[in-house]
């Protein structure tokens, strides 16, 4: 018997469709999308047509009006079937974001409506070679000439790069004021001066594209300034402490994944006369990979919940639900290998797929030593106000 989360019948009916539409559509395309390293257009395009691209986008922004707990549940059952396809999703709220949360009505009036329909697609460029976690590293510049600024830099191993329409660019406005100089920009593919380096070569995730955002004297209006100057760095963290359970999302979605695939493999292999299941050494095993799942999907919740409360704070209990979730999807998945023993390892089954696609979740939006990282800082600053 599932444990009753107390969803309600909107999260149910999301789940079910989402579910279907991964059993239906994404399981019989994910290992061709995989050896191919194909962007799943298609299936992208029919999620627009269900409504269900803008399951995060207000509907006064034509897009459906869920919370972030109503999207991780989409993306978790997306992700159940194939993180290629999840995240190429997922992705198109992590660009959406810094608009949602600090772009004016106009900027969203303007931008979300084609998101939300799934007629354009989303991207965040933060990460460049020097600087991933660390924004004060930021090489990528912007200088106000006139109506525009001029943006010049690269941001690398961007989700959705090449692919996306519209980007959101963290970029430096001024230098000497290290992190507090970042500013956040809303690009538009086609801009001039801005191009896409090769989509590169992945362990896993390879439905998704992965492209560096190069940027030449690329002029962009000076309306497109997300918020004001000096707001980057807040807009970027801001927007990692929202999409972070997404992430979590994924993580469970996996792990869910590969532990059905365990526990089909082993009622049905046979090995001394009886289905390899009723060892229970190997029952062990798959309760531990059961408890630990069921466990990340209560910590997804409770962030999600907690985000959709309006509690203005969030970075710990977001960190937390990434980092859970995503280790407890790189041990599920290699011991869903380690069940199916052989076959596993063999591109036939899908939970080898699963293995590589895990690992990518313990790195992107922050490392989990990041996350661990932003969990103590919250905790050192917790237990200093209650000395006061």
């Amino acid at each position: 018997m599932a444990i009753n989360y107390g969803l309600s019948e909107q999260q149910i009916e999301i789940r079910n469709i989402m579910r279907e539409f991964a059993l239906e559509r994404v399981a019989p395309a994910r290992q061709e999308l995989d050896e191919k390293e194909e962007f799943p257009h298609a299936l992208l395009q029919e999620l627009g047509g269900m409504d269900m691209m803008g399951l995060y986008i207000p509907a006064e922004y034509e897009g459906f009006g869920g919370g972030s707990l109503d999207f991780c549940i989409g993306i978790e059952e997306l992700s159940r079937i194939c993180i290629g396809v999840s995240v190429s999703y997922a992705a198109n709220a992590l660009g959406s974001y810094p608009i949602l949360l600090f772009g004016s009505d106009e900027q969203k009036k303007k931008y979300m409506p084609a998101i939300a329909k799934g007629k354009k697609y989303a991207a965040f460029g933060l990460t460049e070679a020097n600087a991933g976690s660390d924004a004060g590293g930021i090489q990528t510049t912007a200088v106000l000439k006139g109506d525009k600024y001029i943006l010049n830099g690269t941001k690398q191993w961007i989700t959705n790069g090449g692919e996306a329409d519209t980007y959101t660019i963290i970029a430096m406005t001024d230098k000497n004021k290290g992190a507090r100089g970042a500013s956040a920009f809303i690009v538009e593919k086609g801009m001039p001066g801005f191009s896409f380096g090769k989509k590169e070569k992945k362990l896993g995730i390879r439905a998704s594209a992965t492209r560096e955002l190069v940027f030449q004297d690329c002029e962009v209006p000076k309306e497109n300034l997300l918020s004001r100057e000096g707001m980057g760095f807040i807009v970027a963290m801001k927007t990692l402490d929202t999409s972070r359970p997404g992430i979590g999302a994924q993580g469970v979605g996996l792990a869910q994944g590969a532990l059905d695939e365990a526990v089909n493999y082993a009622r049905t292999r046979e090995q001394f006369g009886k289905p390899i299941i009723a060892n229970q050494g190997l029952q062990w095993l798959l309760a531990d990979m059961a408890t630990k799942t069921e466990a990340a999907r209560a910590l997804l919740y409770a962030a999600a919940r907690t985000i959709d409360s309006g509690e203005k704070d969030v970075s710990k209990v977001s960190a937390m639900c990434k980092l859970f979730s995503t280790d407890v999807a790189m041990e599920v998945t290699t011991d869903a290998v380690q069940v199916l023993g052989g076959y596993g390892y063999m591109r036939e089954y899908p939970v080898e797929k699963m293995m590589r696609d895990a690992k990518i979740l313990q790195i992107y939006e922050g490392t989990n030593q990041i996350q661990r990282g932003v969990i103590g800082a919250a905790l050192i600053k917790e237990y200093a106000s209650q000395k006061k």
